[in-house]
């Protein structure tokens, strides 16, 4: 048809004048290109999820003027043995190579060890693990491998953004309620005082309900759901026979008088319940991208046809060193220098820090009980976003432009971690990361201080 439609508009241009000829091939190119462009158009299931939090604001903050309290990004050093063995292991020509597709066998072994005494029931580790590239990975495998066209998938609000495009990838539909606060009147708010209504969620079930999604500790409000409200869950889910994909990737970061508690373990979860960890989160090596999924095998075998049809395998050498931390730490789990005792107690302290900064320039943060994020209503810096060009994003996005940009202090609107319909009740937060080194508080709260001096 192109070639048909070309030799008619040559044979044309020895009997029309120029100008014609112009208009004819801008008429024949943007003809052939709506032909062909059909070819190209994108699948229906990312229909609209093109775009993305993390590409938009990452961007801003790689300038190194700006102190980046945004993406959650770890500046301070991973453990000093975790690196060692990882510079060991590339060493050894046989761990260069590929391993077992579901898991390196030291690595679900590892995990197989750490986990039976938090779940007091023994793990298989080759047929009840699986371990993939990152959480992204294992939520990807979870919602793939177990969520089908015209399920109902309950997502709580807000939620890590991802959710939401994973679950319409699968054709399923999302089902949102929102963590609610009551009015503080002057107290300090806390992560603890956001919860979910018992009735609302029970309204959300259904027969069409496939799986709800759970983040404890939550990102990013920080909450730690409590046995009660877990309970609360699990209850409708084992009513409901409904799936929990229970996202734990900050299960060691949790605070004084809280207590993380695995929502598999409640009497009738075991069987429904696939559960999410993160070698990132629990060794501040976000870069080595490992994550992986415990649950009963007649889940897990499922999410195992995802993995190899798709990513096959993870990273040998990491696998390998990720099995070793463990087992380093294993042996001194009641000692104050395991990993998994430490960084929390170091990150109080960052978090404290953080809340007293906001809360001295008048503002008022929602102290997160577990997590190395800090949210706070931003709307009492009063700040004028009148130059920002695009008046109908957000109020969050225009603020953390602005900030970015004015300030040189980055951070995340809350409103991208929720959908549509909810983003008015979440537009006035903006999330800080304080996993950072000190000169990089010491940097934030230069700028936030000089912020508040320039108001008054």
């Amino acid at each position: 048809e192109y070639f048909s439609m070309t030799s008619l508009a040559c044979s044309m241009l020895n009997r029309t004048n120029l100008i014609s000829n112009i208009i004819f091939f801008l008429f024949l190119y943007c003809y052939t290109f709506q032909k062909m462009s059909l070819k190209f158009k994108n699948a229906k299931r990312i229909e609209g999820l093109d775009g993305n939090v993390w590409i938009e604001f990452t961007k801003l903050a790689a300038d190194p003027s700006v102190v980046n309290l945004g993406q959650g990004l770890p500046d301070i050093p991973p453990p000093l043995y975790v690196k060692e063995e990882l510079s060991k292991i590339a060493a050894i020509d046989s761990l260069n190579q590929y391993t077992r597709g579901f898991g390196h066998p030291p690595l679900v072994k590892a995990l197989s060890c750490l986990y039976e005494k938090l779940y007091q029931k023994q793990i298989d580790p080759n047929k009840e693990i699986l371990v993939t590239v990152g959480a992204y990975g294992s939520l990807f495998s979870a919602i793939q491998g177990l969520i089908d066209e015209g399920d109902e998938v309950i997502i709580i609000v807000p939620f890590y953004d991802c959710y939401e495009p994973m679950v319409k990838m699968a054709g399923a539909t999302p089902v949102y309620i929102s963590l609610r606060s009551k009015p503080m009147d002057g107290k300090k708010w806390s992560s603890s005082d956001w919860t979910l209504d018992p009735k609302e969620l029970a309204s959300k079930f259904n027969s069409k309900t496939k799986a709800i999604i759970l983040n404890t500790p939550h990102n990013p409000i920080g909450k730690v759901y409590t046995k009660e409200e877990l309970q609360l869950i699990a209850d409708l889910c084992i009513k409901h026979d409904t799936l929990c994909i229970s996202d734990e990737v900050y299960e060691w970061l949790v605070y004084s008088g809280n207590k993380h508690l695995k929502i598999a373990t409640f009497p009738g979860m075991w069987e429904r319940t696939i559960t999410i960890g993160s070698a990132g989160k629990t060794f501040s090596v976000t870069g080595w991208k490992l994550g992986w999924s415990i649950g009963p095998y007649h889940l897990i075998k499922h999410l195992q046809t995802v993995q190899q049809n798709s990513l096959y395998t993870c990273a040998t050498p990491l696998q390998e060193a990720l099995a070793q931390a463990f087992w380093t730490d294993m042996k001194r789990m009641d000692d104050p220098e395991c990993y998994f005792n430490s960084l929390p107690k170091e990150l109080e302290v960052k978090r404290d820090r953080m809340a007293h900064l906001l809360e001295s320039v008048g503002l008022k943060p929602v102290v997160p009980d577990g997590g190395y994020f800090i949210i706070a209503d931003v709307s009492l810096l009063d700040a004028d976003l009148s130059d920002m060009k695009n008046s109908n994003e957000p109020y969050d996005y225009k603020f953390v432009k602005w900030m970015t940009k004015n300030k040189k202090l980055s951070a995340i609107p809350v409103s991208a971690f929720c959908n549509k319909e909810t983003k008015l009740q979440f537009e006035k937060f903006v999330r800080f990361c304080f996993i950072k080194k000190d000169s990089t508080l010491d940097a934030a709260e230069e700028i936030i201080k000089a912020w508040s001096r320039q108001k008054s």
